[in-house]
């Protein structure tokens, strides 16, 4: 008597191990997924970018120039186009550090972790994956705000001395640097998230780290402070995106250089705490 096999025979190539492996690629496909599955991410992506927008619109439009005889700017008011456009800067990095903190460390909160470490043993491409999904659409998307704050800005500011073209020396690379900037900054919260692995006190570190550091070195010694701030993650990415270095700060480049090295730190202090503690 002839049998009739209830299991269907397999699609050539099913049981070849290479299709299901996990590479970097699938995992970054994922975490784009991820990331574009959850409406609170985007939705706090687009604030940030709104948030550099409107800030910057508005600073153009209730600028108005110093009294005569003053100093570049009147009651801290910024001298220049750019500075006025990226008003918004460091209100937007905060929120992109919190979407990032809530990225990584979110997982932990809600269990998730343990699936997706379950379905990627080499947990770092997990953390590599969301800084490289979270820094490219900050770098993109917070660029182009900072571009259109500053055209619109123009209009504010027609006629007036700081006015400037995108044409000038140091606009593009200032606008471009405040992407950089953004950038940077959400990579530290997705950095920080994965290697305290709590909401609230990633948040905590992250604001300490970047806002309030600076104003606790005011107890060191003159001479230490003055060497030492321009080196705090704060203030060497405020320096990436000044169109006019201060006497006391460091150089766009430099300023990248150490902001991205802090960011590194705190990228590879993750990966080890990854790699030698369990979930």
């Amino acid at each position: 008597m002839k049998l009739i096999s209830l299991v269907p025979a397999l699609a050539p190539g099913t049981t070849d191990p290479a299709r299901w492996k996990v590479t970097g690629r699938r995992v970054l496909r994922s975490e784009w997924s991820k990331f574009w599955s959850l409406r609170s991410s985007w939705i706090t992506l687009a604030v940030s970018v709104a948030v550099l927008l409107v800030f910057g619109v508005i600073a153009a439009a209730m600028y108005r120039p110093p009294a005569a005889g003053s100093a570049g700017s009147a009651d801290g008011v910024p001298a220049d186009a750019v500075a006025l456009a990226l008003t918004g800067t460091s209100m937007s990095g905060l929120i992109v550090g919190v979407l990032g903190v809530l990225l990584s460390a979110g997982e932990y909160g809600t269990g998730m972790v343990r699936s997706t470490y379950a379905a990627v043993p080499r947990r770092w491409l997990v953390l590599v994956s969301k800084s490289a999904v979270l820094g490219s659409l900050v770098l993109v998307l917070s660029t182009l705000g900072a571009l259109l704050s500053f055209g619109l800005g123009k209009a504010g500011l027609h006629g007036e001395r700081i006015a400037l073209a995108l044409g000038d020396d140091g606009v593009l690379r200032s606008l471009f640097g405040a992407g950089i900037y953004l950038a940077l900054f959400a990579v530290l919260g997705v950095a920080l998230g994965s290697l305290i692995r709590s909401t609230s006190g990633s948040i905590a570190a992250l604001v300490g780290v970047v806002m309030l550091l600076p104003g606790l070195a005011a107890v060191l010694p003159g001479d230490v402070q003055d060497s030492l701030e321009p080196y705090f993650p704060g203030n060497a990415g405020a320096a990436i995106h000044v169109l006019h270095r201060a006497s006391d700060s460091l150089s766009p480049g430099a300023g990248f250089v150490v902001f991205a090295g802090w960011v590194a730190l705190a990228l590879a202090a993750a990966v080890v705490r990854l790699k030698r503690t369990d979930i």
